[in-house]
């Protein structure tokens, strides 16, 4: 065997560098196109924080705050209820609530229409209410997604489902006077409690009205 072969050198090693090479020297052309290259991107990293910063400033963090329009709840209800075939809850609730949106859905493939507000709580929390009186399994089982039951719990003299959903919110679902009630969202369960007795109380008072004026309406016909 030839010992020669193995007389190899290593890419990388001392033997590939000459320590002594002369600097490298751009000429002033050379010098002056490089410069004007900086010069550029400085300008453009300038401009791109000179327009995002503004856009940053007037939009702050989104937080509950950021979401209060406070919606007139009962209004919306009204103008909803002749889709609706019935007065949509908007339940009073106390000073430190408010909503975000509220609206009649309809039109879904499913075939249900359903009455949905969103309520910004005094703590900061968020529920979202959703009502319907034409409500199936299916329908309840998309609203509910992924939750899990975990128990019952009793609010406004009803038994309520209570359900964990994965990202953390809290479900509850009941039936009042015939409705299909679901509550979810992100608040503690007093405040749950709070907006389910109201939405109880508010719901039977609008059935009890509608109620009076057929039978009025009834007695005053020839």
């Amino acid at each position: 065997m030839n010992d020669q072969g193995d007389e190899r050198t290593t890419p990388g090693t001392e033997a590939d560098f000459d320590d002594d090479a002369p600097p490298v020297t751009l000429t002033p052309n050379q010098a002056k196109r490089a410069s004007a290259t900086a010069r550029g991107m400085l300008i453009a990293t300038g401009a791109t924080i000179a327009v995002v910063l503004p856009v940053y400033f007037l939009n702050p963090t989104y937080t509950a705050e950021t979401y209060r329009r406070d919606i007139d709840v009962a209004t919306v209800a009204r103008q909803a209820a002749g889709d609706a075939g019935y007065l949509p809850a908007s339940p009073e609730l106390p000073e430190g609530w408010s909503s975000n949106y509220a609206r009649w859905v309809t039109g879904r493939s499913d075939s249900v229409d359903f009455w949905e507000v969103g309520y910004l709580t005094s703590d900061t929390g968020f529920i979202q209410l959703t009502q319907s009186d034409d409500a199936n399994p299916t329908w309840a089982a998309q609203r509910i997604g992924d939750a899990q039951v975990s128990g019952t719990r009793t609010i406004g003299g009803l038994e309520w489902e209570l359900l964990d959903a994965p990202d953390g919110d809290t479900v509850l679902r009941s039936d009042v006077d015939g409705a299909t009630v679901i509550l979810n969202g992100e608040a503690a369960l007093t405040e749950f409690d709070t907006l389910g007795a109201a939405v109880i109380e508010d719901v039977r008072r609008n059935a009890a009205e509608e109620a009076e004026r057929l039978s009025s309406s009834d007695t005053d016909a020839p």
